[in-house]
This record gives C-alpha cells, structure tokens and sequence, in this order.
C-alpha cells in the first residue's frame, strides 16, 4: 500500500477547530480519550458519544497552533459541531470550520513526505509542525500520516480525489480502523468498534458524556460484537448495510470499498453465531437475510 497508494487532499474529511482557554477541558469532558496528550504532541484518536454510549463520530485531534483541530467525515461536521455547542455554557472554548485555510491531506510512505519537504513524526500517534503544517502519523503506521496545512501547489495532489478517498479507506480496513458514518452514527458502542484496542479510550481520566457504559461494558465483559475485516463477492454494498455470514454472526458494515475481484469491508459482527432458532426476525433483519459467502481477513491486532 504505502509504494503505490495516491497520496493527496482527502476531501471526504473536514476539520472543527476548537479555541479558547477552557478548549482542552471542553473536550475532556465529552470525548472518550485523554485531551492531555496533546501536550505532548501526540495525535490522539477519540469517539465523541451520546447518553447511552452510542458512537455519535469518531475523531483524530491534532495539537495545531491555530487551536486543537478535530479531524473527521465531512458530513458529520455540522451535526457533530451543532451538538457540542450545546453544551459549552460557560466555558471559555470556540467550535469552528476553518474552512479552506486549513484542509486534510493522507501521505503514504516516507518517501512521499520526503519529497513533499514534510516533517516526519518519529514516534507512534506523534505530532510534528512546520510553518503551520502540521503531520500525524495515524497511530502506530509508520508509512501513513495525516498533514493538515493550507493549500497550496506543493500539498494539493494531481490524482484524482476518487483515488485517493479509495486508497485512504482500504489502508483504514488493512489496518483495522473504524470509521463512522452519517449511516452508522449512533449503532455502536465504543468497544464494538475495538475502540479499546486501539488506544482510542482512556479507562483512567475523569466522566465524560456516556461514559458509564463504556465502564460497564469493559469492566463486566459484556463485549458481543466486534469490528472485523471481511472480504465480500462483489456487489451494490453500502455503508451501513445488513450481513449475514454463513457461519451464523451477523452485523453492519463500517466501511466500503470495491475492489476489482472482491468487496473489502469493515463489519461490527457478533462474536459468537446466533442459531436461527434464537432469531428474533421481526427486530433482527440481518440474521433472517440469506448468508453472504464472506471471507474473514485476519486483522493487524488480536481481539481480546
């Protein structure tokens, strides 16, 4: 991936920049990581839930100089922004979309941040910036790295945008991250998403919105489904949509992407098969659907 993947502008993702003196304590107080990281210049990724524990958008916050910038899915921008203003009160912090004057750029390779005259954070989820162009290497990848910078003739890429949006979303399903969608906000629990997996909670940092059932799920086991790499007969596959497996687990994928023999998927699927006596399809529509010939693909990080 990282030789022959198209690096460039990732217009499917946006940027909230959030301001102000109590910023950093806002967002304690409503993601589900530890905002003090940023201090030490680590990307920091992070789910933003409701009351019940539901994934309302997974976020990547960056500590940029123009204020700490949360990068996630376009289309989730105005809702996600709409709802945390609700609850800033008192607090010193501004919500924005810089809008143009910063973009989100994905570079796969050393090599390609090389020749761009990029900085290249040295350790896993760190954080480098030059000149206010700022580079996170998204977790513990050493060949994939977020660059949020305005644009200009030497970050804007000639592939087309399609391209690189493919190539950025399957290296995402190779590596196993989750990502939440307009069609799949508010379906899951944190832990569904191997969030805990991929140090994407903090179990030791003060409450935060639905928090409570993230601490009960991790701490009784109460973990049924998981976040699996799946390879699919190709089809008319979206986002969101219902699969059952013929070994009998069943969910909704996370994430989509055709490829030329096979569609490659991410899907939160139970753990354990549920026998088609247990079924309840008058409420569960993807167990009763006739079973997909699916093939698991191994994912970079065991399940615990």
């Amino acid at each position: 991936m990282s030789t022959t993947a198209a690096s460039g502008r990732l217009s499917h993702l946006g940027i909230l920049r959030f301001t102000g003196p109590d910023a950093l304590s806002f967002l304690q107080g409503q993601l589900t990581n530890d905002t003090k990281r940023l201090a030490l210049n680590s990307a920091v990724l992070a789910a933003y839930l409701n009351s019940q524990g539901r994934v309302l958008a997974l976020i990547y916050l960056l500590p940029h100089s123009s204020g700490t910038l949360a990068i996630l899915p376009r289309e989730l921008m105005q809702p996600t922004a709409e709802r945390l203003r609700k609850f800033v009160l008192r607090a010193k912090v501004k919500i924005d979309d810089p809008g143009e004057s910063l973009v989100v750029s994905g570079y796969h390779g050393l090599q390609a941040l090389a020749q761009a005259g990029l900085p290249v954070p040295a350790d896993a989820g760190g954080y480098l910036e030059r000149d206010g162009v700022g580079v996170a290497r998204v977790g513990h990848d050493e060949n994939r790295h977020w660059v949020v910078a305005a644009p200009n003739a030497r970050l804007d890429a000639p592939d087309a945008a399609a391209v690189i949006e493919k190539h950025w979303r399957l290296a995402d399903i190779h590596a196993g991250l989750p990502q939440v969608y307009g069609a799949t906000c508010e379906a899951f629990v944190a832990q569904m998403l191997n969030l805990d997996l991929l140090d994407g909670i903090s179990f030791s940092k003060g409450c935060y919105t639905g928090q409570e059932i993230v601490a009960r799920t991790q701490h009784l086991g109460r973990i049924k489904r998981r976040l699996f790499r799946l390879s699919l007969p190709r089809g008319a596959w979206r986002i969101g949509d219902e699969v059952s497996l013929r070994d009998g687990r069943h969910g909704r994928l996370t994430e989509v992407v055709e490829g030329d023999d096979a569609t490659e998927v991410l899907a939160v699927l139970n753990l354990e098969p549920q026998p088609a006596a247990a079924v309840d399809t008058a409420v569960d529509t993807a167990a009763a659907m006739a079973p997909t010939l699916a093939v698991e693909v191994p994912l970079p990080y065991a399940l615990a």
